[in-house]
């Protein structure tokens, strides 16, 4: 079988039997296919370690980031697992390819301070009434507020929220459903949104939707709105060219560990799988509280 259709296979396990998430699938797809076609067109028995290797040099020529290799690594391990498992070939060519060492790079997070102001004039802005702007100052609210993730934000619908309560029901990574909170004026915001805003912005729709964020045109918002909002409104507030919503979802989770949250109740809340993943905003706090030392401490 030729390396590319084998892909193909391999992409649509990961759709319908392992469930993974649309944009992992996307990220497998997108690797596979490089290999497939750095490979020049072998069938997959062909493809052997110095194959691998030599994909993956390529791949560091291009300047590529070592998060990216490391990514592309576990994916061909991956793959070729499965194509043993399917007895596509006899010897998994994989098993030796070592991936490079991420380097630790903290996420980007703004400053209680910074935060406050942003949303106080988001919210001012939205008193005006314009849908747009109660729209986004209730976007902004919430994921600030809940640490969701995009897809999370962008996939909710308008039964998943507790107004009452508080609270969010989202679907995060693999399919898992969790609740979140969220804080008054997060629930402020929305309330608004949906009373003055969504209702402009459903009677623009051709068809009805149930989701909670509307585009201007009435449709479920996407992603890439989101991420413009965000890059246009925190960008210039963290000093960051390239910028989107998971640095509010970073900096939610390193307030809140600033604030004396739990580590294991900020996990519940992210989403996260594993602790560790939730540990990297505890170095966060760390060095935000090192540069403060540094900055006020006659004798640092």
């Amino acid at each position: 079988m030729e390396l590319a259709a084998a892909t193909e296979a391999f992409v649509d396990h990961l759709e319908r039997v392992r469930r993974l998430s649309p944009a992992t699938v996307k990220a497998y797809r997108s690797d596979l296919r490089d290999l497939a076609s750095a490979s020049g067109g072998l069938p997959i028995e062909a493809v052997d370690l110095e194959v691998l290797r030599d994909w993956l040099w390529r791949a560091t020529q291009r300047g590529d980031a070592r998060s990216t290799l490391a990514r592309r690594s576990a994916a061909a391990r991956s793959f070729f697992s499965w194509a043993k498992e399917q007895e596509l070939i006899s010897h998994d060519p994989s098993l030796r390819l070592v991936a490079p060492k991420k380097g630790r790079t903290l996420p980007t997070v703004a400053s209680r301070e910074a935060m406050s102001s942003l949303l106080d004039a988001h919210r001012e802005a939205a008193q005006e009434g314009d849908p747009i702007a109660l729209r986004d100052h209730a976007i902004l609210e919430l994921l600030y507020g809940s640490g969701v993730r995009v897809s999370e934000l962008c996939g909710l619908d308008i039964d998943d929220l507790d107004l009452d309560r508080g609270t969010a029901r989202v679907l995060g990574k693999g399919a898992k459903e969790r609740v979140v909170p969220y804080g008054a004026p997060a629930r402020d915001a929305l309330v608004a949104y949906l009373h003055r805003g969504r209702p402009v912005l459903v009677a623009r729709a051709r068809t009805f939707t149930p989701a909670v964020v509307l585009g201007s045109r009435g449709a479920r918002i996407g992603p890439r709105t989101v991420y413009e909002l965000v890059a246009r409104v925190l960008g210039p507030i963290v000093g960051a060219e390239t910028i989107g919503p998971h640095a509010l979802r970073h900096t939610a989770a390193t307030h809140l560990l600033d604030g004396g949250a739990d580590l294991r109740a900020v996990q519940e809340i992210l989403g996260h799988a594993s602790l560790g993943t939730t540990q990297i905003y505890t170095h966060v706090s760390t060095e935000r509280l090192a540069a403060t030392y540094r900055l006020a401490h006659p004798r640092a």
